[in-house]
């Protein structure tokens, strides 16, 4: 019995409170431009002045960032001149310790498509040819399509891009 009162209680609210939140025909509008605070940029000096609604005198900004987001802005250009190589992408088509086979996928990626370039590297034990530099994903599946109808085992591989 109490569960059939209560369930008919919710009811009558969920009923109630959905008749409440008709939508009137009038749009919806509120001028809150009053509100909002007014920021005055002096021009001969650096100082920002900002007055709210209900107080019209100045309030000046005193606890400002400036200097420390500039010393970490000055920080990563530093460390950015220094740096030598980027992450990036590049495409793997053959892996294997096959010195063989390795050379006949470079030869077939060059006949097959010669706008590409193929790098043949040794990272013992194994042979490994990969094709471009990538800075992005997007960059590296364009041509990943491209290489997979010759190469089914073609893979996307994260790689540090030497900056000259």
């Amino acid at each position: 019995m109490r569960k059939i009162l209560l369930v008919n209680i919710f009811l009558i609210i969920t009923i109630l409170s959905a008749h409440a939140q008709r939508k009137s025909d009038k749009p919806y509008f509120e001028d809150l431009s009053l509100l909002r605070p007014r920021v005055v940029v002096l021009k001969d000096s650096s100082t920002t002045q900002i007055t709210t609604h209900g107080n019209s005198t100045p309030v000046i900004p005193t606890h400002t960032v400036n200097s420390k987001v500039d010393f970490v802005l000055d920080s990563i250009s530093r460390f950015n001149l220094i740096r030598r190589s980027v992450d990036g992408y590049t495409i793997q088509v053959y892996s294997g310790s096959k010195r063989e086979d390795a050379m006949n996928a470079k030869k077939k990626i060059s006949d097959e498509t010669p706008d590409l370039t193929a790098n043949l590297q040794y990272q013992q034990p194994k042979f490994r040819v990969t094709i471009g530099k990538y800075y992005t994903r997007l960059e590296a599946y364009q041509d990943l399509t491209r290489v997979r109808s010759g190469f089914p085992s073609a893979i996307l591989i994260p790689e540090k891009i030497a900056i000259r």
